[in-house]
């Protein structure tokens, strides 16, 4: 057991090297001055007079601006190092902010949501493949878990912070204060050490690899299935959990994001003992039985369980299929990473749009039971088709 934990606490300790940690700081920064507008943006609009409509293409747009720009910034990192990546992202999202202060939608606004789309694909996609080339291979899943906390940190205090702002000072002050943020994400990626850039060999054709790495499509399916799923709860979750009588569905975040924290900040271990194969098949079964016993929930306790469950599952889930996929592609450049990500937003996008679709006609409960089935098909795919076609790193 002493030596275990030895072992353990050497290979943290490997990981957990000035560019990680730097690397850790500069996503996270970022990600606070972007997830701040999730909840005050939306209000930002409407007191400006724009319409319902309106303000949903003007949240939209970016989405849509980040996941095409993805596939690009995949190209830009054959010939960039992700350090400038990374700083141009991060300084590109700050100037949106102070033009923010004097614009007012719609085409405005409408231009500058675009720049910010890109400037997030730009920090998301060069920052994970930035982290993907300096954790050691062997240990790729148990640091992407540790890395992908800061997704689950910023979204846990961004939005308040957000609100805070606006409800005790006012918008200007929201705007510059991100905009600081991200000055501190472009100090955090510019003290980073630059790596050297590896071109690809002149008989492969850079037209293939500039914008799409193909090997990586397979396997990013499904991280398409599973954000299908997620996309879609996070859209109708709360409405359903009013019509069920429930004044704040925040509890359901809350037991989620508290499982996910847990999870990967404990959960090094499981990903450096089991193979990704079973943890995946695991969190995909979790995340199923959540979606099963939501379409019969109707009370705060319940929904309080679907979180911590959905929460389990995804916790070792996002590492786990993420370095399964790269190692599946036998990649982890620019376009893989890009590529991968691109194709797990578009099951963000696409599960609400979809779905949505489908609530009228079925109601709440036979839509999550929808989802659930979504989910089997996603384990069966991993299971029987992922598996088989697998020919790379038997270790996993």
């Amino acid at each position: 057991m002493r030596n275990e934990e030895g072992i353990s606490q050497h290979t943290v300790r490997d990981m957990l090297t000035r560019d990680f940690v730097l690397g850790f700081f500069a996503f996270f920064v970022f990600l606070i001055a972007s997830y701040a507008l999730i909840p005050t943006l939306p209000i930002y609009f409407a007191r400006l007079g724009s319409n319902e409509m309106e303000i949903g293409v003007l949240l939209g747009i970016f989405g849509v601006a980040s996941l095409v720009s993805r596939l690009l910034v995949g190209g830009v990192l054959l010939k960039y190092s992700e350090k400038g990546v990374m700083m141009f992202g991060a300084i590109l999202f700050g100037l949106t902010f102070v033009v923010s202060i004097v614009l007012r939608p719609f085409w405005p606004f409408f231009a500058v949501r675009i720049f910010q789309g890109i400037a997030s694909a730009c920090m998301d996609t060069a920052a994970f493949a930035f982290i993907v080339n300096v954790i050691p291979p062997a240990y790729r899943a148990q640091g992407l878990g540790y890395f992908l906390l800061a997704t689950t940190l910023a979204m846990a205090i961004a939005p308040f912070l957000g609100m805070m702002l606006i409800n005790q000072y006012s918008f200007t002050v929201l705007f510059l204060s991100c905009t600081g943020v991200s000055l501190c994400a472009f100090f955090f990626s510019w003290r980073l050490k630059g790596q050297e850039i590896v071109t690809p060999h002149k008989g492969v054709s850079a037209k293939n690899n500039l914008f799409l790495d193909r090997k990586i499509v397979v396997p990013a399916i499904m991280n398409f299935l599973h954000n299908y799923v997620f996309g879609a709860l996070i859209a109708f979750l709360p409405l359903y959990a009013i019509h069920c009588g429930i004044t704040n569905p925040g509890y359901f975040f809350s037991a989620m994001a508290i499982m996910l924290i847990v999870g990967r900040t404990l959960g090094g271990r499981i990903l450096d003992t089991y193979s990704m194969g079973k943890i995946i098949l695991t969190s995909i079964f979790f995340t199923m039985i959540a979606m099963v016993i939501l379409s019969f929930s109707k009370t705060l306790p319940m929904f309080i369980c679907v979180g911590m469950l959905w929460g389990t599952g995804m916790a070792l889930f996002l590492p786990a299929s993420m370095a399964y996929a790269l190692d599946y592609a036998g990649s982890s450049g620019g376009p893989a990473i890009g590529t991968f990500r691109a194709i797990s937003d578009l099951g963000v996008a696409l599960g609400p749009m979809v779905m949505g679709l489908i609530v009228p006609l079925t109601g709440f409960p036979a839509m999550f039971l929808c989802l659930a089935l979504i989910c089997l098909i996603n384990l069966s795919y991993f299971q029987f088709y992922l598996r088989k076609r697998r020919n790379v790193a038997p270790t996993v």
